[in-house]
Order: structure tokens, then sequence, then C-alpha cells
């Protein structure tokens, strides 16, 4: 029982991270590939320390990985299949 409580909390915290419009937005630029924080903020319109409160939320939960290139920092989806709950959400509400 305990096992499927802890099971459970991640998934939770997981939900938790993906419960904001603008890390969805970050999610769906990332399924594309990499991409700077300096992209991110470009396309989600929001200053530069918002954005990087955003990826720290997505990193601690393990959703994306930053690597690092000379000076640049990069971006990458770790965890593709969040975007089957983005088709799964479409489906249900006729988006697609």
């Amino acid at each position: 029982m305990q096992d499927d409580k802890d099971r459970f909390y991640r998934q939770a915290q997981i939900f938790k991270a993906l419960a904001h419009s603008s890390r969805l937005c970050i999610i769906d630029r990332l399924s594309r590939g990499e991409c700077t924080p300096g992209e991110l903020t470009k396309l989600i319109g929001s200053d530069a320390s918002t954005v990087s409160k955003h990826l720290a939320v997505l990193r601690a939960q393990g959703i994306v990985r930053e690597r690092r290139a000379g000076s640049e920092v990069y971006y990458r989806l770790l965890m593709p299949c969040v975007l089957g709950f983005f088709d799964c959400i479409a489906q249900v509400h006729g988006d697609q």
C-alpha cells in the first residue's frame, strides 16, 4: 500500500509541474528539439527570470534537462511520454 502512495505522490508532482500553460508551451517547443532559455523567453513572452523558474520546476521533476556548451545552455525534453497526455487531452476536447 505504501508503494502505491509513493507512486501516486510522484505522479502528482509531475502533474503539478505540468499545471501551467507556460510550462506546457515549453514542453511543446522542446518536443521539437533543444533550445536555449533565451528562445523560450521570446516564445513565452515572459521575462528571463520567470522562464528560469518554469525550467527549474520542470528540471526538478526530470521532465527536462540542461546541457552546457561553452557559455550557452540548451534544454531538451527528457520525458517525451508526456506528449501522449497532450494528445489525450486534445482528443477529449476535440482540439485535433
